[in-house]
């Protein structure tokens, strides 16, 4: 790789002075022909000092039945800094709730991982290669 399309500032960015290209990806090697990505690292939001990846949230969050689609992204917090907020979809037919979801997670993942906030969505904005819009979410969360 040459570097990003017309973006020479992103492109000395990620590659350090040996010439290696950093892609901050996550994953690992499946075995000696696939690298299976899992996230990236510049998804991932500080909450009370901690770094949390909301592909790790999202991937235990998928384990419960009642779950179709899950995107985690950080919120703003007071005391925080910020905080998870969990969008769901639910499977056709299912029905749950905020205090269903976070019992779910309870004891199971640490707690500073345990989104603060689930609300149940019908869609998920997604970017064209499939990725969560966060964007979309990363203001105030409304209870409504």
């Amino acid at each position: 790789m040459k570097g990003y399309y017309k973006m020479d500032d992103e492109t000395g960015k990620c590659f350090d002075e040996s010439g290696w290209f950093h892609t901050t990806d996550l994953g690992y090697i499946e075995d000696e022909d696939n690298f299976v990505i899992t996230g990236r690292i510049k998804d991932m939001f500080i909450s009370g000092g901690t770094n949390v990846y909301p592909a790790e949230v999202e991937n235990f969050l998928y384990t419960f039945p009642k779950i179709h689609q899950v995107a985690v992204v950080g919120v703003p917090d007071e005391r925080m800094g910020e905080r998870g907020m969990a969008f769901i979809i639910l499977k056709e037919g299912q029905t749950s709730s905020e205090k269903e979801i976070l019992d779910f997670c309870k004891d199971k993942i640490a707690n500073y991982k345990i989104p603060k906030y689930v609300k149940f969505v019908n869609e998920i904005p997604m970017a064209g290669v499939g990725k969560v819009q966060s964007s979309n979410y990363r203001s105030r969360p409304s209870m409504n």
